[in-house]
């Protein structure tokens, strides 16, 4: 169920930033760059039926949308860290084998 909730390429990213607090949209497609704004919609709007995520809409001119964690999406937050710290380990062991590949090949 978890899975479901939070599977797709970006949602766990996008809670990731979220934990922080309220991000305006344009934050959040500057902070995950390589996401498509259509991208982007999609999964909020899918966080956002999950209950995960609250879109606020501020009546301002031009409008100002804000997105945060709900109480359910902040539940997430162990979860969602563990997901990112063994993410930076894997990248490091993957940079570091790389390092050692490379020291092979030129020996």
């Amino acid at each position: 169920m978890t899975l479901d909730l939070i599977c797709g390429k970006w949602k766990a990213a996008i809670i990731y930033q979220l934990l922080t607090g309220a991000v305006r949209f344009s934050e959040l497609k500057r902070r995950l760059s390589k996401v498509t704004q259509r991208m982007l919609t999609r999964q909020l709007r899918d966080l956002e039926a999950a209950g995960l995520v609250i879109r606020t809409v501020y009546p301002e001119a031009p409008p100002r949308v804000e997105y945060s964690l709900t109480v359910l999406g902040r539940s997430l937050e162990p979860v969602i860290r563990v997901i990112h710290n063994w993410g930076d380990a894997h990248l490091l062991r993957e940079e570091n084998g790389r390092i050692d590949e490379s020291r092979r090949t030129t020996n």
